[in-house]
Order: C-alpha cells, then structure tokens, then sequence
C-alpha cells in the first residue's frame, strides 16, 4: 500500500499542475477584448476575428502600434445635428484623425467587409469602422448608440449601399457611450473632444 501512495500523489499532483499551466496559457477570452480609456471612463468591446478578419487584424495592429494613445472622441451624430429628412443615426466616432502623424497618415485602408458577409448588423454598441467610399476605412471608427439599421449593407445611409464595416460590440461601459453622446458639440464636432488615454488589449 505504501508503494501506491506516493505514485497517486504524483498523479494528482502533476494533473493539477497540467490544470495551472492550461489555464495560465489559455487565452483569457475566446474573443480578444480591448478596453477604449476614456476620460469620462473604460469601454470594453469584444472584437469578432471568425466574421470580421480584416477589419479585427487592422484595428488590433494600430491598437498594438500605440496609434490610439492620446486620441479621442470627436465626432457625434444626433437627431439635433442632422438636416430634417435625411435618415437619422447616432453614433458616437473617435480615432486618431485629430492627432494624425506622418507615420499615421501612411496606414493602408482596409477591405470592404460587409454586414452581409460578416452578420455582424448595427445594434446598439456595435463597434464599426468609419469611411468615405468602400475599402477608404483605416483608424477611424464609431460606436452606435441604438439600433442603425440604416448602416447596414443595403440600408440608407450610403449611397452606395455598401454599409460600414462592423466588427465589434460594447459589452461594458455603454453608459460611457452615452456620457460622450450626451456631451455638447458644434453641428456634429464634439466640444471639446473627448480624451481616449488609449485603446488596450485586455
């Protein structure tokens, strides 16, 4: 008997160390998740690589270059904002356009990818890239606040009827969303524009 013991300590011993050292490599979420800090506070998004490639791989690599330190909020889109009879939205847009360096300047724009490809529609806290025409997108990007159906592909508010590129969702922090929102502007420029201290991987 006294022969066996030490073997099922062993066991024990090394299966609960296989366990530690599972979950120390493990990533901690399936989905990577960034944190925006905000002056007013942090927004966590979870980012979706499976439906969104190009558009995660783009922003996860300016996140990872330190782009967004010191950037911020500046842009908002409410129904005070926009001409009676266009097709409303609300969102909030932040980025680096304000603070952009020569480096910046140079970042190739990303590949169109469309709701109808990814299925990642605009809901409330949808994170999505900001552009002008399709495959134009790179560092600027918005958060929706409510639904905007009218951002998805075929919807209203593009011409082309491409939609924008949504890649993520707010899964904390929304009531920072709605601080921002909520703050004064000048037609759609936010003023003073809102401090993001950085955008991390968390």
């Amino acid at each position: 008997m006294a022969s066996i013991l030490p073997t099922m300590k062993n066991k024990v011993f090394f299966a609960c160390l296989i366990a530690v050292v599972t979950a120390c490599s493990s990533p901690k979420y399936k989905n990577p998740h960034v944190a925006i800090k905000t002056q007013f506070g942090d927004i966590e998004v979870e980012l979706y690589p499976d439906q969104a490639p190009k558009s995660v791989a783009a922003f996860l690599s300016y996140v990872d270059a330190g782009y967004y330190e010191r950037a911020s909020f500046y842009r908002v889109l409410n129904e005070d904002n926009q001409p009676t009879g266009n097709v409303g939205a609300a969102l909030i847009q932040g980025g680096i356009y304000k603070n952009a360096s020569l480096d910046t300047l140079k970042i190739t724009t990303i590949p169109h990818e469309t709701t109808a490809q990814t299925k990642i529609l605009h809901t409330n806290g949808t994170l999505s890239l900001a552009r002008q025409a399709p495959g134009t997108a790179s560092t600027e990007f918005f958060i929706c606040v409510g639904d905007q159906p009218g951002f998805d592909y075929g919807g209203e508010n593009n011409s082309d009827k491409q939609g924008y590129a949504a890649f993520g969702k707010v899964i904390k922090g929304m009531d920072v969303v709605i601080k921002i929102y909520g703050r004064p502007s000048n037609g759609e420029m936010l003023v003073p524009e809102v401090l993001i201290q950085n955008i991390e991987r968390l």
